[in-house]
């Protein structure tokens, strides 16, 4: 597999993973009952996630200004 193709399959999984965090993060403040930090715990997780996401897609996209 090209450096390409292994960042591209990387992107996926993150992308799977910041969904279902964002899912988990929306079922626990619909109950109501959540703890906060298991929450902000969830957050600070999926923030990390998506800055792993722009760095890939950085990588595989740069802006090329002309």
């Amino acid at each position: 597999m090209s450096r390409e193709e292994v960042l591209m399959v990387e992107l996926k999984v993150l992308k799977r993973e910041h969904r279902d965090l964002d899912e988990a993060i929306h079922a626990l403040e619909e109950q109501g009952r959540a703890d906060m930090l298991t929450i902000r715990r969830l957050k600070k997780q999926k923030l990390s996630i998506k800055d792993k996401i722009a760095r890939i897609e950085d990588e595989l996209f740069p802006d090329i200004i002309a």
